[in-house]
């Protein structure tokens, strides 16, 4: 960051400042230029340079290689995620029906982005939503909710003993992923637009901060699709004590997101003490199941451990939450003696 002092001065009834040269000549102003200023929520103010270029769409024109679709699809998604408002896929003769099957399906797992031309050569999409209309705190708790649906979904398979409808699961941590990658879209504008950060409100370590967050859901839908994957709950032991620490969870959860939310830092540390009430549940069930190996089998053991072992990983996620909720401290102005 670059610092500027400027002296304060009046011209008829007007307080004027001048700006500093190389910041006019770096953005190309002159006479006439049009500089937005806003007032922040610290009674600082923000000059920003003419928006005309700001507001120009981003475009960017990926080539098509059917010999490397998968590195293709993670470009689009790229793109999306840098906030290209307009993504090409261009090919030099035409692209396969197959391939642009799969560009589109790539293309509609990203919130606001679609196809606007397509021919043999070229699918381009948009993304037409407008950033300054989106709510980082509202995507994110879509986001909580989404995850907060999956996590009861297994607990309740756990209580009554039955396989997890894995297709159920795996459909709305899809959903998960689209909020999720609309949000980083989100932040990362909004760290490369000072502007836009203003108007959503945000502040830097905002942003970084709902960037871990955001991460840390994300994160967590994983963990509970794979536990969906490999676990069979027909057979389970100990079914009331991990009922009860996946209540735990769920308090945890709802805790963690409110606390991170609302910057409350008595539900912060609510949280870690209730992830300390889940752990010496989840370490009672782990020193169970090792007693009990021999009369219960190598088998079972793995599965009450392996189920020990996915809990803590999404627990731990709701406390890294919580602990972004950073202590606040009053220093009392200093006095005169």
């Amino acid at each position: 960051m670059v610092r500027y002092a400027r002296r304060l001065q009046q011209i008829g009834s007007s307080i004027l400042i001048s700006l500093p040269s190389q910041w006019v000549k770096d953005n190309n102003l002159k006479k006439g230029s049009i500089v937005p200023v806003e007032v922040n929520r610290d009674n600082t103010i923000s000059i920003f340079p003419s928006s005309e270029e700001a507001e120009s769409t981003k475009e960017v024109t990926i080539q098509y290689s059917p010999a490397s679709m998968d590195s293709l699809v993670n470009q689009v998604y790229g793109a999306y995620l840098l906030g290209y408002d307009m993504i090409r896929v261009k090919a030099a003769g035409s692209i396969t029906y197959d391939d642009a099957e799969r560009f589109k399906r790539a293309m509609r797992k990203l919130v606001g982005l679609e196809i606007v031309e397509e021919d043999r050569q070229t699918i381009s999409s948009q993304f037409l939503l407008d950033p300054n209309t989106l709510d980082a705190e509202k995507i994110l708790r879509r986001m909580n909710s989404l995850v907060a649906g999956m996590f009861r979904e297994m607990l309740e398979a756990i209580k009554e003993r039955e396989n997890i409808a894995k297709r159920s699961i795996g459909g709305r941590d899809d959903e998960v992923d689209r909020q999720y990658f609309l949000l980083v879209r989100l932040i990362r504008s909004a760290m490369m637009d000072q502007q836009l950060a203003g108007k959503l409100n945000l502040s830097n370590i905002d942003i970084l901060d709902y960037r871990i967050a955001a991460n840390l859901l994300e994160s967590a839908g994983d963990f509970i699709v794979d536990l969906a994957s490999m676990q069979d709950f027909t057979k389970l032991d100990l079914v009331d004590r991990f009922v009860q620490a996946g209540e735990l969870v769920e308090k945890m959860q709802e805790k963690a997101v409110a606390a991170f939310a609302g910057k409350n830092r008595a539900e912060s540390v609510e949280v870690v003490s209730t992830y300390g009430r889940f752990n010496e549940i989840i370490n009672s069930i782990k020193e169970e199941a090792s007693a009990n190996a021999d009369s219960k089998g190598s088998e079972s053991t793995v599965a009450v451990l392996n189920l020990t072992y996915s809990m803590d990983r999404i627990a731990r996620c709701w406390v890294d939450i919580a602990d972004l909720v950073k202590p606040m401290h009053l220093i009392a102005p200093l006095k005169n003696a």
